[in-house]
This record gives structure tokens, C-alpha cells and sequence, in this order.
């Protein structure tokens, strides 16, 4: 069973509020409510006794760990329904990034495939709005910047999937950004690294550091040392992601590294 059984497994007693709670609620819910075998197997699975009520009725509370991560799922997953919808409806073509992105970039097990195309499919339809599901995942993941950062990142990294960027998708990552309190500069750099025209070797290299070509290698020994302190794997893993998201943050460690060595080595220092 992977991650976001365990997390249905303890989230009798569990709402977190807000547009995103209801979203959770309507996803989870269902869960539950129409899928009673599943909704059994799953409590059978944690010691936990059938109930015929909703998964968010009184009871146990779920730990903080839990509802960060929760939100963290839900909210990444509605933003993208959000962003995949601005410019109309989605496209098959648009629904195969996200897709994609959950099977290759994440790789999420089947059930937790089927339920982040849940939350996406719920999001898409519901009356909650893109600010509303940033500024409540802002709200949960303030004081985490590399997190901030990072759902820019996923942000262009699916809508340039289809090799392209509209103007509607950069207008609401424009809008993340803002409510996420990213920098217009460091906006800037994470974009450098998608979509047509994205830098190529040396210059993606600085883009990844956030690094003019001008940077002194003092600049980049500096620059490198904090962002492997920030984004290393074990620090990440304590800030409340998902595993899976935290295998997706390791990957961008991996590239920070790669991005470094490629300095180091055209620079000779």
C-alpha cells in the first residue's frame, strides 16, 4: 500500500479547512462512501474499525505530519487543475503531462495515481480558485522556502511539457509566485530551465544555481554550498512532503550537483 493509503488509513477525525479541505473532503470521502470494499480493506490494514460515516467525522486526530502532507498533495494537485484549465478546457494533450508528470516525475503507485487524478479532477470542477488554493498552501508552508520554490518548479516543469508556455499558465504561475513571496529574479531562473528556447549546457547549468554567466567561481562555490545545504534529501524529508515528492525534490538535488560539476569543470576550479 503506498503513501496516500496510509494517509486514508488515518484520517478518521481529520479535516484541515478551507477550499482545499473541501476538496479533501469531496476526494476522501468518496473514497469511502462509494467504495466501501476499498474503504474497509484500507482501515483493515491500520487496525482501524469500520464506520459508515464520513472519513473527516470525530474521532482520532491525525498527527501534523499527516495534514502537512495531506495539504501538500491536495494543494499541488488542485493548482495544477487550475493552471492545466486556464486557457479552457484541458486538452488531452494537457491531461497526459499531468499524467505523465505523476507516473515519470513522481512515480506514484497505482492507487495514489488514481486519487492525485482525483483531486485534480474534483479541483478542475469545483468553485475554488487558484488564489484560494495557493494562498492556503502558502498559509500551511510559509516558512519553507525551497518548498515554495519548488512547486514553481512542477509548475513550469507541466506546462511546458507540450513544449510550449500560454500566456493564461504564466499568468497564474506569476500569481503562485507572488502569493509565495518567490523573487521575480528567481522566477525568472527556474523558467530559464523549460520550454522552448530553455539555456543549454553552461547556461542551464547557471540557470539550475540561479547564477548569472558573470558569477565569479567564488560566487558559484557559495551559491552551491546553500543549495545543497537547503534541498539535501534529509532536510527536505523533514518539511512535511510526501515521499514521493520528496523523491522529486531528490532528483533536483541531483541536478544542483550536476549543474555544479559542469561549472566546476568548464571553469577549472
Amino acid at each position: 500500500m503506498g503513501w496516500i493509503g496510509k494517509i486514508i488509513g488515518g484520517t478518521v477525525g481529520f479535516m484541515f479547512g478551507g477550499p482545499l479541505g473541501m476538496i479533501a473532503g469531496a476526494v476522501f470521502g468518496n473514497v469511502f462512501d462509494h467504495a466501501p470494499r476499498q474503504g474497509s480493506n484500507v482501515r483493515a490494514a491500520f487496525g482501524q474499525k469500520s464506520n459508515t460515516g464520513s472519513p473527516f467525522t470525530a474521532g482520532n486526530e491525525a498527527n501534523s505530519q499527516q495534514q502537512a502532507q495531506m495539504v501538500f498533495f491536495v494543494g499541488a494537485f488542485s493548482m495544477l487543475a487550475g493552471i492545466a484549465s486556464a486557457d479552457g478546457d484541458i486538452s488531452i494533450a494537457e491531461r497526459k503531462k499531468v499524467e505523465e508528470f505523476i507516473r515519470k516525475d513522481l512515480r506514484l503507485d497505482p492507487q495514489s495515481s488514481a486519487i492525485a487524478m482525483k483531486v485534480f479532477e474534483t479541483a478542475r470542477a469545483s468553485t475554488g480558485l487558484f488564489d484560494q488554493f495557493a494562498t492556503q498552501f502558502y498559509d500551511n508552508f510559509r516558512l519553507n522556502r525551497q518548498m515554495m520554490e519548488l512547486m514553481i518548479d512542477i509548475f513550469y516543469r507541466v506546462s511546458y511539457a507540450d513544449g510550449r508556455l500560454s500566456a493564461d499558465e504564466e499568468s497564474l504561475i506569476n500569481q503562485a509566485g507572488r502569493i509565495f513571496q518567490v523573487s521575480r529574479e528567481r522566477m525568472s531562473t527556474i523558467k530559464h530551465q523549460y520550454g522552448t528556447g530553455k539555456a543549454a549546457g553552461s547556461s542551464r547549468s547557471f540557470a539550475i544555481l540561479g547564477l548569472e554567466p558573470t558569477a565569479t567561481n567564488d560566487d558559484i562555490k557559495k551559491t552551491y554550498r546553500r543549495l545543497v545545504s537547503e534541498y539535501h534529501p534529509d532536510k527536505i524529508s523533514s518539511k512535511g512532503l510526501p515521499e514521493e515528492f520528496i523523491v522529486f525534490a531528490s532528483d533536483k538535488f541531483r541536478e544542483i550537483q550536476a549543474a555544479y560539476e559542469d561549472l566546476r569543470t568548464s571553469r577549472n576550479f
